[in-house]
């Protein structure tokens, strides 16, 4: 059994997430664990690149990195009036980025971080967490070149957790738990690197 208090130790964070939970805080600050009984992912065989994306992104002066300030992406994704990234969830993060669990895909323009998006990663399945743009277009930008970089390291999953308009561009689709499940039991056969 785990205690409350242990619950964002990188191991019991990571069992969890290996679950199909993810935690959010309330405006309080109050840290919990969700576990949805409707599934939403992007297929990572089958997404779509929306056309209009496609179109800036053949002129965009975006520059993409991975991995490389994630604890700034974080911070960024956190900075805004109502978040459910609290401290305590940033501390935890930090940890779960040292043992190699937490991943950004970054962009920068004129070398100033603009937009980017963070998850973690276990096995072949990455869980989205959030996203931020400073710029037009910056986060659609960073999740097709996620996308792209899970297609090409054979991950199996990306949950994103909840179904928004912003995430309907891309091929998001909801599935039953019981399709979750077996994602993940498939996701978990393997263990491709993500940079």
């Amino acid at each position: 059994m785990l205690k409350k208090k242990n619950l964002l130790e990188p191991e019991n964070m990571i069992m969890l997430y290996a679950q199909g939970a993810f935690p959010m805080a309330d405006e309080s600050g109050k840290l919990d664990w969700y576990f949805p009984e409707v599934r939403t992912i992007i297929p990572v065989d089958f997404f779509n690149h929306p056309r209009s994306l496609n179109k800036f992104l053949a002129y965009a002066d975006f520059e993409f990195k991975f991995d490389t300030c994630t604890m700034e992406v974080v911070r960024n994704c956190a900075d805004r009036e109502v978040t459910w990234i609290s401290d305590e969830l940033i501390i935890a993060y930090e940890k779960l980025r040292k043992a190699g669990y937490l991943h950004s895909v970054e962009v920068f323009q004129d070398n100033k971080l603009v937009g980017g998006l963070y998850g973690v990663s276990f096995g072949a399945a990455f869980f989205g967490e959030s996203m931020f743009s400073k710029v037009s277009q910056a986060s659609k930008s960073a999740l097709i070149k996620l996308l792209y970089r899970l297609r090409e390291k054979k991950f199996i999953l990306l949950d994103v957790q909840y179904m928004t308009e912003h995430l309907k561009m891309f091929g998001a689709k909801e599935i039953s738990l019981q399709e979750y499940q077996s994602l993940l039991d498939e996701a978990y056969k393997s263990i491709p690197s993500f940079i």
